[in-house]
């Protein structure tokens, strides 16, 4: 009798055991909160979307440009495993398109192919893009990345090669090799455009005609920015100053207005260039234009977490027209057909 009696609270036991179901692991990250401003009334980055992310991935440059915002003070390259991991935080965090810069990203060509595969392959971003000086760029690259490259920027300040020297760009083919991108561009369907920093040595120039014939679907014009830390104060230490370059906004109006007839033009004066851009540097932290520190790496505390610690200004990034349609367009485009509706 004790026998049985013992078999059934045994079974009852058991039973019980089988049947609790398990706590529940919460793997899901939290709802962004939007509910909270900092004393001094600037909004910080809590609870908000890195929808495009500019990876500076390197500092190291094979040009001197004079008015540079992002020099050359380290020499630092995150391993590929790492780079990886932190793209993959920012695509869970909301990121839709990434803008690898320098630097001169060509420099590191593998890395650099290896990292646009794996956000368009793997993570499935909506868009990849590059921006470069030019120099360094093959056509072996474009042709093997063709399908995982949406956009390719590049920079050209002047079609004055003379200018292009002075600024610390050119070499005295800079405009050659433009033409040469552009074509490569169009043979393998990658869209193409140019980002101009407009400055006291090209402000007075008359670009039409090149525009005309390079057609790039989107002309970026630059105000020469100042940028504390990075071009304001040769005695302070940074390796450039920026300020020999500065033009009024008057001298930037008569540019924008010069060339007001390219469709594919969109200005970007300093009002709407210094806070508009989220950055990643290249130890994987957030890059605050307002004077503060750099966040902790994302692979440290999170993206969250590290957007917490800086001021990305959102309106700034809505006005200058960041969140729009983003895949790379059907056909050439450019500036006679125009891509309506797509900023980069």
């Amino acid at each position: 009798m004790i026998q049985v009696i013992f078999s059934i609270i045994l079974g009852i036991i058991l039973i019980s055991y089988y049947l609790t179901p398990e706590p529940r692991l919460d793997t899901e990250e939290p709802e962004p909160r939007h509910d909270r401003d900092d004393h001094d009334g600037s909004r910080p980055s809590l609870g908000k979307v890195p929808i495009s992310v500019n990876y500076h991935f390197t500092r190291r440059c094979n040009k001197t440009c004079g008015f540079c915002f992002h020099t050359a003070t380290s020499s630092h390259i995150e391993p590929p495993h790492r780079q990886k991991q932190a793209l993959q935080l920012l695509a869970k965090a909301g990121m839709r398109k990434i803008n690898f810069a320098g630097g001169e990203p060509f420099l590191y060509p593998k890395p650099l192919g290896e990292m646009i595969t794996f956000c368009k392959r793997v993570l499935k971003l909506e868009s990849v893009s590059i921006v470069t000086n030019g120099s360094l760029v093959r056509e072996a690259f474009l042709q093997e990345h063709a399908d995982e490259l949406d956009i390719l920027a590049v920079n050209c300040d002047s079609f004055d090669e003379q200018t292009n020297i002075r600024i610390g760009r050119g070499s005295g083919d800079q405009v050659k090799k433009l033409y040469e991108i552009a074509g490569w561009c169009r043979k393998y369907s990658i869209s193409f455009k140019i980002n101009t920093v407009v400055n006291n040595l090209n402000w007075q120039e008359d670009m039409n005609e090149h525009i005309e014939r390079l057609r790039p679907f989107r002309w970026k014009c630059f105000q020469v920015l100042i940028v504390q830390g990075e071009n304001d104060d040769l005695e302070g230490g940074t390796l450039r100053d920026g300020h020999s370059f500065t033009i009024t906004d008057e001298q930037f109006d008569a540019f924008i207005k010069r060339h007001e007839g390219q469709k594919c033009l969109v200005p970007e004066p300093n009002r709407l260039m210094a806070k508009s851009y989220l950055i990643l540097d290249e130890y994987l932290r957030f890059l605050d234009r307002t004077g503060k520190q750099p966040s902790k790496s994302v692979l440290e505390v999170g993206v969250e977490e590290a957007l917490q610690s800086v001021f990305w200004d959102e309106d700034a990034f809505l006005e200058k027209g960041g969140l729009y349609d983003w895949v790379k367009p059907e056909g050439e485009g450019g500036c006679a057909g125009g891509v309506e509706g797509v900023d980069w």
